[in-house]
């Protein structure tokens, strides 16, 4: 189990270095992080913030499943 986690952390920094669609969904999912921070800086969201919050978190979401695909698409490729 841990060799398994070791190669794929190995992959990810190769990733970050030589793949630029890799890089795109990682940059974009650190910056909606970063957002979601700033949501959670504040005690109380009003409506409209909860769902701009909620958009956020979706699409931070979709940033992560791109970013696992490529991994997965990486490793089925060397195989």
């Amino acid at each position: 189990m841990i060799n398994v986690e070791v190669n794929e952390e190995a992959l990810v920094s190769k990733l970050r270095i030589e793949d630029p669609e890799y890089q795109k969904w990682e940059q974009e999912h650190r910056n909606l992080e970063d957002t979601l921070m700033s949501f959670e800086a504040h005690r109380y969201l009003t409506p409209e913030q909860e769902v701009e919050r909620k958009r956020i978190q979706k699409l931070k979401l979709v940033a992560k499943d791109r970013m696992m695909d490529i991994i997965r698409r990486t490793k089925v490729g060397r195989a």
